[in-house]
């Protein structure tokens, strides 16, 4: 995947997670405090403005790095600080790539991973963000990079499973922590968002590639 058809594909991402707002703002609403549906709707819709600008960018770690600056800036609040933090230190991880591969795309959420680590404190198993993006990773790691678009659809599916399974978690950190065994059932809005975005990378290339 080029630059170009990188850009196109946060596009259609970009769309998906606005109007995935309502969903994310429901599950937010049963253990926190209800804004991290609005808060990706803003982050992603300055997201949308931003590529609709038809910015030209030299290779992939230009794009994920502008549209990680422009998430953090707009959204605010621990999801701004979060999402923002993977793109931009996982652009730094592949700086020079100038095509999106299974191996770069491992090197991307891996270097973010790290860099979330770092800067949250959290790990897999307390509810968050994190034990979504922990199983991509993984499925990342553990494939023979043949297939980009079967391997991004491999590790969307993983991450898929890792969100279902934050609702087997109780939450440590933020709102839902003060809920405890209350939080159980419930789905982690964060790990629900790292599983659309996955998930709405993997339905772009899917759909271009049945083209």
């Amino acid at each position: 995947m080029n630059v170009t058809q990188l850009v196109e594909m946060m596009k259609f991402v970009a769309s998906e997670m606005v109007k995935s707002e309502p969903m994310l703002t429901k599950f937010d609403q049963a253990i926190g405090d209800g804004d991290h549906g609005i808060g990706m709707e803003r982050g992603f819709v300055a997201v949308e403005e931003l590529l609709a600008s038809s910015p030209e960018y030299a290779d992939v770690s230009e794009a994920f790095k502008a549209i990680g600056t422009t998430m953090m800036a707009s959204m605010g609040g621990a999801s701004g600080a979060i999402f923002g933090t993977l793109f931009r230190s996982g652009a730094k991880a592949i700086k020079g790539e100038k095509t999106l591969t299974t191996p770069v795309l491992l090197a991307f959420l891996d270097a973010g991973l790290e860099a979330i680590y770092k800067r949250g404190g959290a790990n897999p198993g307390d509810k968050t963000m994190i034990d979504a993006l922990v199983p991509a990773i993984e499925s990342l790691r553990q494939t023979q990079p043949a297939d980009f678009e079967q391997d991004l659809q491999n590790a969307a599916d993983a991450s898929y499973r890792g969100m279902l399974s934050t609702k087997d978690m109780i939450a440590t950190t933020g709102k839902a922590k003060t809920l405890g065994e209350r939080s159980l059932g419930h789905p982690d809005p964060g790990a629900m968002s790292m599983s659309l975005i996955l998930k709405f990378m993997a339905d772009h290339c899917n759909e271009a590639v049945a083209v």
